[in-house]
């Protein structure tokens, strides 16, 4: 509270030129804040249902647009392998889908367990 005192005293020493201009500068910045967290991809998952009939293409898909906040390098290699069961090794896309939903769920945990560990980190005394 002492800041936004500070900057109504400031404020009110200014010209009228340029409190005009700090106006336009504050509003300026709320809406690059603004814009910056429109931008950011969501926290949770989004609710995207699974069709009934869905090839292993359409389904890594989903997924991806079903949790934007994941890294997709990280999940390429578990979802390229699950793609090579099924094109090689015959497994069934029902299979298949399953085991990248558990992947992409797995994946999410290990996202938010890294959040609560850097929000720890951030929280304690140095």
């Amino acid at each position: 509270m002492r800041d936004s005192k500070r900057l109504l005293s400031i404020f009110r020493n200014l010209s009228e030129t340029r409190q005009q201009a700090l106006l336009e500068y504050a509003e300026f910045l709320a809406g690059k804040e603004g814009a910056e967290i429109a931008a950011a991809p969501p926290t949770e998952p989004l609710l995207i249902p699974r069709p009934e009939q869905e090839n292993v293409v359409k389904a890594i898909q989903r997924l991806m647009q079903t949790y934007p906040m994941l890294e997709r390098n990280r999940i390429f290699h578990e979802a390229s392998a699950q793609m090579t069961r099924h094109l090689i090794h015959g497994v069934a896309a029902v299979d298949v889908i399953d085991e990248l939903e558990q992947i992409f769920a797995r994946q999410y945990q290990q996202h938010l367990d890294a959040l609560k560990d850097a929000l720890k980190q951030d929280t304690q005394p140095s």
